[in-house]
């Protein structure tokens, strides 16, 4: 196929929809550039439940080992569970999905040995040309002697992994709803929640990569109407669901009132800093609450605020040694996970946080809930810049009021802040709201939304 990669190489990974935007061969690219850039002598190879997955996966081994590189496949696994194998076996590492993305939509997810990630600035760009170049002018050369493909199961090893971070042994039984989507949650809860003393409900186990109960993005309020009503009917103390790489983790209380990532961002700095003597940097992006940092502080630690996005995070994680880091959209970041994202060890903090204790997670969540938050509200709009100057112009100057652009445009008064940003790859401006109390946060929301909406 002709290869138009502009339209499938994202800032972080590769994603398009299959076969029309990418197929096995411009795969099997892919794996030679992989090999290539990072100049492994092997790397390790994982993939989602979607039905284009097995063969986009296999498609990469084969590229890899024609270059000489030794490829372990450890087949069907979480985007965190490829993570893990990259870490404890120290290889780079490249995992097939496309999240909560749409059945006919597939992607990579890629990285470097101790699953350090490979974004724009560190390889994918230099992935990108070289196989640009090849799907031109033919495949690269093959190596004189081709790499091996071996299958290696590491979800015991996973599991096991994520409950010597936790301990779990004292809490109380819980009676938990997990909502997986059909996605990777339905094969990796059941080894890592083994022998723990929960009552678990499961919902949409079964792995299906068509996604027929409703799509596996949990953020979407939309996609976890059947886990709070799951939850109430079953007097259950709490819900979780994962996306579909179940990389991500949403929470939802006895009552199936969602959550917020940042009362989740606290809850557990808060128990990573009481696990590190009090002492350690916690990594939050600028639009996650006030009660982050503030939690933070109070708890001995110190606050660094980053842009959004996972790669600034992780970057921030390995040149501060922060020893945790969480992001609005439900992604949590551990030192003792290679600086990584997962949701399943935050939401082994949850279980542990609320089991080591007597009340509702409603009540234990609250001292991590302070504030007013609008949550992200989309407008498309015909000019990103003309918009964003024109919320520049309106704010700037304006007493007791300070602006700045560390990413998109913030703007912070003593009761209130929201941030504004584009989206990279649609016509849209992002807004995020957060005031002291709920009528002012709506005063500020609808103020800014006139602006952007013009």
């Amino acid at each position: 196929m002709a290869a138009d990669l502009s339209q499938i190489v994202k800032a972080y990974d590769v994603r398009g929809v299959v076969p029309d935007q990418w197929d096995e061969p411009l795969a099997e690219l892919f794996g030679a550039a992989f090999a290539q850039v990072t100049g492994a002598g092997a790397i390790v190879i994982g993939h989602d439940m979607r039905p284009s997955s097995p063969g986009l996966s296999r498609a990469f081994a084969r590229g890899a080992a024609a270059r000489g590189v030794d490829v372990t496949e450890i087949g069907l696994c979480s985007t965190d569970q490829l993570y893990y194998a990259s870490g404890s076996l120290n290889l780079p590492g490249a995992m097939f999905t496309a999240s909560h993305n749409p059945a006919q939509y597939n992607g990579i997810k890629m990285c470097r040995a101790g699953a350090a990630p490979v974004g724009q600035d560190t390889g994918l760009a230099d992935i990108r040309e070289l196989v640009e170049s090849w799907a031109d002018s033919g495949a690269p050369e093959p190596a004189a002697t081709p790499g091996t493909i071996t299958q290696r199961d590491t979800l015991e090893d996973y599991a096991a992994h994520l409950r010597a971070l936790v301990d779990l042994t004292s809490i109380r039984p819980l009676k938990v709803v997990v909502d997986a989507g059909n996605g990777m949650g339905g094969h990796t809860v059941p080894t890592v929640f083994a022998g723990l003393p929960l009552d678990l409900v499961p919902m949409y186990f079964e792995l299906d990569g068509t996604f027929p109960n409703h799509e596996a993005n949990p953020l979407d309020p939309a996609n976890i109407v059947d886990l709070q009503k799951r939850v109430r009917e079953e007097g259950a103390d709490l819900g979780i669901a994962f996306d579909g790489d179940a990389d991500r983790c949403f929470v939802v209380d006895e009552r199936g009132g969602p959550v917020s990532p940042s009362a989740i961002t606290a809850l557990v700095a808060s128990r990573e800093l009481a696990k590190h003597g009090g002492k350690g940097t916690v990594i939050h992006n600028l639009i996650t609450s006030w009660s982050v940092p503030e939690v933070v502080r109070e708890n001995g630690g110190t606050p660094v605020r980053t842009r959004v996005g996972h790669s600034f995070i992780k970057a921030e994680m390995a040149s501060s040694g922060a020893i945790f880091g969480g992001e609005h959209s439900a992604h949590y970041y551990f030192a003792d996970f290679w600086n990584a994202d997962t949701g399943m060890l935050a939401a082994l903090h949850v279980l542990a946080a609320l089991g080591g204790q007597d009340g509702p997670l409603s009540g234990l969540v609250a001292e991590y809930d302070r504030y007013a938050g609008s949550g992200e509200i989309n407008s498309t709009v015909d000019d990103q810049a003309a918009r964003l100057a024109a919320i520049k112009t309106t704010y700037e100057g304006r007493e007791g009021v300070t602006l700045d652009e560390l990413d998109g445009l913030t703007v912070t008064s003593a009761d209130w802040w929201f941030n504004v940003r584009a989206s990279n790859t649609e016509p849209l401006l992002r807004l995020n709201a957060e005031a002291r109390d709920e009528a002012t946060m709506a005063k500020v929301r609808d103020e800014a939304l006139a602006i952007i909406r013009g």
